[in-house]
Parts: structure tokens; C-alpha cells; sequence
């Protein structure tokens, strides 16, 4: 008889305690790494902000990325400026970088064609780039200045004719009183001999020595000599019941010569409109005609005041708040390899659109910024006064407290 086939069952082994405790550790280890990977990326993301080792440079120059880019108060480097690397290593947490532009101080003066100049031509440039000129000299002529120059002196002709006939009609008028003074004279004298030969003929003609008809003939020339007097009296009394300068002829002949005196001055106005003068004391930076070319509507030349360079920074609207007047700013210029000093003059007190812009196509153009002006000192004046409208990144140290702290 077959014995029944036994059941089999699994053999239970136990493991060694060494393999248990083993795995355990390997998994605390695992652990205790996942725990350090956040600190590990705190640490990298510090040094990537605040030293960037070379490999991290290079990493973002192949990138085109910046450290703090995606925040909106970066706390390296402002998103939208490429900064030099020297600036970057010695930058602070506490300063404002910008964009500026330097510019002479009170900015660029335009030099227009002057107002109603019409459809005149340059005629002749009088100045040449880097020459100094005061306010109100000649820079250029247009071609209508000749027929405006005409006119100018018809004008002084004509009011030299009616000067003249002014002091003419004074002479009359005075010459006539005078005649009238003396006609009067005359006639009182006449009525005077003619009343004594009156009373000659009348005396005789009582004592029966003269004739009636003789007494008759003194009574109408003493008539006619007290008629000439009364005569003589009307006409001195046109003249002198007031002074010379107010008898009517010669008021219209005074008349006459201010008329003349406001059409001269009236057609040296429109000489100006051939003459281009400077409206500033300052340099000529660049001139955009030529003679025969009509004046160009963005003005015919540009001029500044170079003697004192100033900067206009571009500062973003949420950096401003640690901005004071007196602060120093440093202008670093790549295009002439040096940089500039000065100190904040005065800050905007409006909010623009960005108007000055990188290098980088995509950085924001439409940023909301403060204008804020920078004096240079003497020294970089200087070397400024030859680069206007030079673009430079400017770094404003907040640290101090602007002119409280001077």
C-alpha cells in the first residue's frame, strides 16, 4: 500500500540581525540627504546671487539669464541692464542702478529757423562745431534777409523824411509866430502915430488952420491902424494860445515820425526772420543744414552749455524711495573706457515711460521710471563735455543720506 504524498510547506528561515540593522541605516542616510538638498540649493542660490564663481557667469552668459530676474525687487542686478563686471563686483545690496544719458546742463538747445521764415533757404552758416557763442549772436543767414535788409532802410529813409519835416513845420510854426509877434507890433505903433495925428488934425481944424476934409482923412487912418491891430491880435492868438509842439501842424508832423519809427521797427522784426541767433550762451554741438537746403524741422543746429555736464538717470519707479538729492553716483562708460563721478542734483516729480533703452530685445520698454539729474564734477565734466547724449549705467550709493550727510 502507497503511503500519501506529504504536504509540503514552506521553510521558514530567519535572517542574521546584522542585514536588518544594515538597511536601516541605508535609508536613514537617504533621508538625512533629501533633508539637505534645500539647504544645499539655499547655499548655491547665495553664492549665484552675491559672488557668481566663473562657472555661474559663464552658465549666464550662454543663458542671456540674470540673478533676480524674475523678482520684482531683484536683489543683485536690475533685470533689464547688462552691467560691467567690475561695477558688478564691487556693487552693494543697498545700490540704485539706471540707465542715464549725459547731457549739458539745462539739456540740448535745438537752434530752429526763426518764426515766419517761410519758405526761405539757409544763405550762410556763420559757426562751426565746438565754436562758443553768447545769446542772441548771429549763427546763420537765410536768403530772404537781403529783401528784408531793403526794407529796413527804406523804412529809416522814410523816417528820416518825416523827421525832417517834423523839425521843418516846428521851424514854420515858430517862424510864423514870430512874424505875427512883429506884425502886431507894427500895427500898434502905426495905430499909435495915426490916434497922435488925429488929435494934431482935430486941435488944427479948431483953430480954423485946417480943413475938415483933412481931419476926415486922420480919422480913417487912425480906423485903419486900429483895424491892423485887431488883425494882428487874431493872428498872434492862432499861434500863441499854445506851446509850439501842441499847434496842430506840428502835432500831425510829430505824428507822422512816430508813425515812421513803429514801420522801422516793425520791418527790423522781420529782419529777424532772416537771421538765426542763438537762444542760450553755450557751444555749438552739431549743425544739420547747409547752405541752399531749407531749415530741417528738428532745428537747423544744436547747442549746450558744456562748461557743467549733468546725467539723467532713468531710475525704476520702486527704487526710488532710498534716492536723495547729494548722493554720489558713479557713471560707468564702456565707449570711453573710464568712469564718471557726480552727485544727485535733483529728482523729477512726475512717473514717465522709459525712454531709455538696453541692448537686450527682450527687455521691458515700457517701464515706469523717475528722472533723476546728476551733476558731474569738475573732472568728469570735462571729459564729458565731449560725449553728449553718451548712454551710461549709473549706480547711486543709497547708503548715505544725501546732503544731510554732507
Amino acid at each position: 500500500m502507497t503511503r500519501p504524498a506529504e504536504t509540503e510547506l514552506p521553510l521558514l528561515v530567519d535572517a542574521p540581525s546584522g542585514d536588518v540593522s544594515g538597511r536601516g541605516r541605508r535609508m536613514r542616510k537617504r533621508y538625512l540627504l533629501v533633508l539637505l538638498i534645500p539647504v544645499f540649493m539655499f547655499t548655491g542660490a547665495v553664492i549665484g546671487l552675491y559672488f557668481q564663481p566663473p562657472a555661474l557667469q559663464k552658465f549666464y552668459a550662454l543663458t542671456g539669464l540674470q540673478p533676480g530676474g524674475g523678482s520684482g525687487t531683484p536683489i543683485a542686478l536690475p533685470p533689464d541692464i547688462d552691467l560691467p563686471q567690475d561695477m558688478v563686483e564691487t556693487m552693494l545690496p543697498t545700490d540704485v542702478v539706471g540707465l542715464a544719458r549725459v547731457m549739458p546742463r539745462g539739456d540740448v538747445a535745438l537752434v530752429a529757423a526763426p518764426y515766419g521764415a517761410g519758405d526761405a533757404r539757409v544763405a550762410e552758416i556763420l559757426v562751426a562745431v565746438g565754436e562758443r557763442v553768447a545769446r542772441g549772436a548771429s549763427l546763420a543767414y537765410l536768403d530772404n534777409r537781403a529783401a528784408l535788409e531793403s526794407a529796413v532802410f527804406l523804412a529809416q529813409a522814410n523816417l528820416a523824411v518825416r523827421r525832417a519835416t517834423y523839425l521843418q513845420t516846428r521851424s514854420a510854426v515858430q517862424a510864423s509866430r514870430d512874424e505875427s509877434q512883429s506884425t502886431l507890433d507894427q500895427a500898434r505903433s502905426t495905430y499909435s502915430e495915426a490916434q497922435a495925428t488925429l488929435a494934431r488934425t482935430e486941435e488944427l481944424v479948431a483953430r480954423g488952420v485946417s480943413t475938415s476934409v483933412t481931419l476926415d482923412s486922420a480919422r480913417t487912418a487912425a480906423q485903419e491902424a486900429a483895424l491892423a491891430v485887431t488883425r494882428a491880435e487874431a493872428t498872434l492868438a492862432r499861434f500863441s494860445s499854445t506851446e509850439i509842439d501842441d499847434q496842430a501842424d506840428v502835432v500831425v508832423a510829430a505824428r507822422n515820425v512816430e508813425a515812421a519809427e513803429a514801420e522801422l521797427a516793425r520791418v527790423k522784426l522781420d529782419l529777424a526772420r532772416g537771421i538765426i541767433v542763438a537762444p542760450i550762451a553755450g557751444t555749438i554741438l552739431d549743425i544739420h543744414a547747409t547752405p541752399g537746403q531749407r531749415p530741417p524741422s528738428d532745428g537747423v543746429m544744436e547747442m549746450g552749455d558744456i562748461s557743467q555736464m549733468t546725467a539723467e538717470v532713468e531710475v525704476y519707479q520702486d527704487r526710488i524711495a532710498t534716492v536723495q538729492p547729494g548722493q554720489p553716483v558713479e557713471l560707468v562708460a564702456s565707449a570711453i573706457g573710464r568712469t564718471l563721478h557726480g552727485t544727485i542734483e535733483s529728482i523729477g516729480l512726475t512717473v514717465g515711460r522709459q525712454g531709455l533703452m538696453s541692448d537686450d530685445v527682450a527687455a521691458n520698454t515700457d517701464a515706469r521710471v523717475i528722472k533723476v539729474v546728476v551733476a558731474l564734477d569738475a573732472e568728469s565734466s570735462q571729459i564729458a563735455s565731449r560725449f553728449t547724449n553718451l548712454e551710461v549705467i549709473a549706480r547711486i550709493d543709497t547708503s548715505l543720506g544725501g546732503r544731510a550727510a554732507q
